[in-house]
């Protein structure tokens, strides 16, 4: 009997050691820049083994309290406007690379797009009627472009917090427009209270969740810190029946990167090479074996990969770093 459970357990072992692995979404939040991109620009993208890449036009607004979006003007760069993302999603998709559209919101001098906030209700009003027009008018070139996930607005906690029958509303009026799969970037702190993850695909979560007070933190710190983080996603996964996408994720190569992941500060100037890699593979042992995780678009890809990045960079970029060796093996594990 001994025997017979033992050979029982060694095919079973066996079968999970053959099984395929589980494929994600590899993706890459492909920069918009000033020009038009081929395949020299895309080569890099395949020999990461990603899958997909995040395109991202860009509407302005002039302060936090102004209700008027501008988009798709000729003041923009190449890759910003709709002529632009046509022509990145056309070469992207010669290589196989699939697409997620993620129109963004530019906040000028860089301000947190989550804390706009009108302060009348006829503002609102003129912001809701803005941003539909913006992200509408991207939801029929999502369609029309046929891509796999349309992405209907990033980090817009305020605005969502304030208007979520808007909200509601607005999703209605994509889903007649655009066929495909959809998600919302939240931030790694609203995700839990983003109140219409039931009518969206996936969770969407921009993963910039503190993981290590740390000058240069440990795998196995983060592994430590991301356990209470992993539960309550988990948890969520379960309460909408759903899976999780992390619509952004990625550190800088600076000292403390895993203290506050989403400062862009330019006084973070001391390059911390083994802080990336060490937060990067933590965040890839965490999700990446997990069902309830569809994979994630690292932040960010420029298309000029031969001049990004490098050992003397301290911006989130991975590229002509040891964090993009450590993506390119992560990612061939999950094709």
């Amino acid at each position: 009997m001994r025997i017979l459970k033992f050979l029982l357990l060694s095919l079973i072992l066996s079968f999970q050691s053959c099984a395929p692995q589980i494929q994600k979404i590899n993706g890459v939040s492909f920069v918009a820049s000033r020009e038009a991109i081929d395949e020299s620009h895309v080569n890099p993208v395949v020999h990461l083994n990603a899958n997909f890449a995040a395109v991202m036009p860009f509407g302005f607004i002039r302060n936090l309290e102004h209700p008027e979006i501008v988009f798709n003007t000729e003041r923009q760069w190449f890759g910003e406007t709709k002529v632009g993302a046509k022509q990145y999603i056309e070469t992207l998709r010669k290589r196989k690379i699939k697409i997620m559209l993620k129109p963004q919101i530019w906040v000028w001098r860089g301000e947190f797009t989550g804390l706009i906030k009108m302060n009348a209700e006829a503002d609102w009003q003129l912001l809701e009627d803005s941003y539909s027009k913006f992200i509408l008018d991207f939801a029929s070139f999502a369609e029309e472009m046929k891509v796999d996930i349309f992405c209907i607005g990033t980090e817009l906690e305020n605005f969502i917090d304030h208007r979520p029958e808007y909200w509601n509303e607005l999703i209605s009026e994509i889903r007649k427009v655009y066929k495909g799969k959809l998600t919302y970037a939240a931030n790694w702190n609203e995700f839990s209270r983003t109140p219409f993850w039931n009518k969206l695909d996936y969770i969407g979560i921009d993963a910039y969740f503190p993981v290590s007070d740390s000058k240069t933190p440990t795998v196995e710190e983060c592994l430590t810190s991301w356990k209470n983080y992993k539960q309550l996603i988990s948890e969520m996964t379960q309460k909408y029946d759903s899976t999780v996408l992390f619509t952004e994720y990625g550190y800088r190569s600076v000292d403390y990167t895993g203290k506050e992941p989403w400062k862009s500060d330019r006084n973070m100037d001391q390059v911390n090479l083994e802080a990336q890699t060490n937060t990067t593979k933590a965040l890839f042992e965490t999700f990446w074996g997990e069902n309830w995780f569809a994979g994630g678009f690292v932040w960010k890809w420029h298309h000029n990969h031969d001049k990004a990045g490098g050992e003397k960079n301290t911006r989130f970029t991975p590229q002509n770093k040891p964090a993009e060796a450590v993506i390119r093996t992560q990612y061939s594990l999950h094709e």
